[in-house]
């Protein structure tokens, strides 16, 4: 049985390497940046390393004008797509940059691209929108049904199709004018009929989980600190976000709803005025680097003294337990005195923060952690997927 249990794991790792390194995995960030202000208090001298994702939050962060951010990512289509916002904030106006990446479809995608777009791109990033830039030409469509997470956002919408009372009351659920009333139709409505047999089949298929950038060691983490499993975990950050939080200000989870954010409800970068400040000077202090945490930083030039680390290293903690501690010392080296750094986790205390020992002394002992801020912020967070968010400091 341990063996058939190895075997499975080792299918599944080789099935979330294949679909990572072939594919854009995220077409949005998951991560909320407003959390993320708070806890980074960033200022015009920060030097700021972040995981690029989507690159949506890498410009959250440049409208506060730090000195410069670095955006890393091993996956060279993530900063493909970065790419891709730098070289629209730089060339369109506005409402053209809103349609492709507020509406997911512009009618006039293919001129723009070849005639505004194209020639601001890196050598990768021309060569695969050159293949991809049809993804905003579905008016039927959106640009956010595409890549990894697209496709299960396609799934809950092909879901729902087959659902259509479902469909309206989840509808009437994001047009809730209170959380009184969100309240009310999710009990009363929702979820009686979302968390059926199905649903939580689906939540617990890995195929699932990879789709979302979910490889099987984080499952396990959800798995240690959730006794129902993956599905309850799920069915309980969903309920949070549908009862505690307005879905008014949730762009997060109504773009993978509609496929499209709104002029009302969208991230900074899509708001005009903030666009104009970036389009005047505010982007460019964005660097993307298409490598690894340990590889840019044993080749940075300047100090860090800020880091946004998503949740990659839950990964590495598994699979790649020495590379996770020499990312780590790297992380000490190019770090300013004090330097700020959050992270998010699968598990609210990962164990790799004890396990990892860097000149025989734990992260633990290394860093200062606000536990108390991360927890009273972590509640405000409207993605909320996440049982673990970090806020620290490299200790004196």
């Amino acid at each position: 049985m341990r063996h058939l249990t190895k075997l499975s794991e080792r299918v599944d790792e080789r099935l979330f390497r294949t679909l990572y390194s072939r594919s854009l995995v995220y077409n949005t960030c998951w991560e909320d940046p407003a959390v993320d202000r708070r806890a980074l208090g960033l200022t015009r001298e920060d030097v700021v390393l972040v995981i690029t994702s989507a690159g949506c939050n890498a410009l959250d962060y440049a409208l506060l004008g730090p000195r410069r951010i670095h955006a890393v990512d091993a996956n060279p289509r993530q900063n493909a797509l970065l790419e891709l916002k730098l070289a629209g904030v730089r060339a369109l106006e506005f409402d053209d940059f809103f349609r492709l990446f507020g509406e997911g479809f512009h009618p006039e995608v293919e001129a723009l691209y070849q005639r505004r777009l194209r020639g601001e791109l890196s050598p990768f990033a021309r060569e695969y929108w050159d293949r991809n830039h049809a993804w905003f030409a579905s008016q039927r469509g959106s640009f956010y049904f595409h890549g990894l997470s697209g496709l299960v956002a396609c799934g809950f919408k092909a879901y729902l199709a087959v659902r259509p009372y479902l469909a309206s009351c989840i509808r009437a659920l994001f047009g809730a004018g209170s959380l009184d009333e969100q309240r009310e139709i999710y009990a009363q409505n929702v979820a009686p009929l979302m968390w059926g047999p199905g649903m939580r089949w689906a939540l617990s298929r890995q195929l699932t989980l990879s789709l979302l950038g979910v490889p099987r060691p984080q499952r396990r983490e959800i798995e240690a600190e959730h006794a129902g499993g993956v599905a309850a975990y799920v069915r309980d950050s969903v309920e949070y976000v549908l009862c505690q939080l307005p879905l008014a200000t949730n762009y997060f989870w109504r773009v993978y709803l509609n496929g499209r954010y709104t002029r009302s409800c969208c991230p900074e970068y899509l708001k005009a005025d903030n666009f104009a400040r970036l389009k005047a000077g505010l982007a460019d202090c964005i660097e993307p680097h298409t490598t690894t945490v340990t590889e840019f930083l044993r080749g940075a030039s300047e100090p860090i003294s800020k880091f946004i680390l998503l949740d990659h290293m839950d990964w590495m903690a598994s699979h790649a337990p020495e590379a996770l501690a020499e990312e780590w010392h790297e992380i000490f080296r190019h770090a300013t005195p004090a330097a700020r750094l959050i992270f998010r986790s699968a598990h609210r205390r990962p164990r790799y923060l004890e396990a990892v020992r860097i000149g025989g002394v734990s992260l633990m002992e290394r860093l200062a952690f606000h536990e108390q801020i991360a927890q009273e912020l972590s509640r405000e967070d409207r993605v909320h997927t996440y049982a673990g968010f970090h806020i620290c400091d490299v200790a004196a």
